[in-house]
């Protein structure tokens, strides 16, 4: 990748919509040029995906909580199991299997308490190998982002 390829994933990451000819315009490349580097840029996997961001709080989902897990056996079959679950739990947006005291770090969207309790009442309370979370409420989106360049 040259400086092209990154001016290029600087814009659609901020935008994923831009057209080639708008890209072309920013970047001084023809179209045709930025359209051939982005097909490049998928078929390699540099782009992984392009969605959209939703609001959480125009969609009802105003609360966020940050989730640390410590799980009681840690063999690759119940961690493959957790993961599978939090790959399915909705509530779930991020999910990270990390080092240090906790197992998994999880950010968790829901629209209040109520849910967020609900949640920890499936995956955490009936789930015989969670041996303790802890959580942490959000009060303020200061940044989110997963912009790279």
């Amino acid at each position: 990748m040259d400086n092209k390829d990154h001016e290029i994933l600087r814009l659609i990451q901020a935008n994923a919509q831009l057209t080639a000819e708008a890209i072309s315009q920013e970047v001084g490349l023809s179209a045709p040029a930025v359209q051939k580097r982005l097909k490049k840029l998928r078929d390699t996997g540099v782009v992984e995906r392009e969605i959209a961001v939703l609001s959480p709080a125009k969609m009802g989902r105003e609360m966020t909580v940050i989730v640390q897990v410590v799980l009681e056996r840690e063999s690759r079959m119940h961690l493959d199991a957790f993961k599978r679950k939090m790959r399915r739990a909705p509530q779930v947006q991020q999910c990270y299997y990390t080092t240090g005291e906790a197992d998994f770090i999880l950010m968790v969207i829901v629209k209040d308490i109520k849910e967020y309790e609900a949640f920890t009442q499936e995956y955490f309370f009936d789930e015989s190998n969670v041996s303790r979370f802890t959580s942490s409420v959000v009060m303020d989106r200061v940044k989110v982002s997963l912009d790279i360049i």
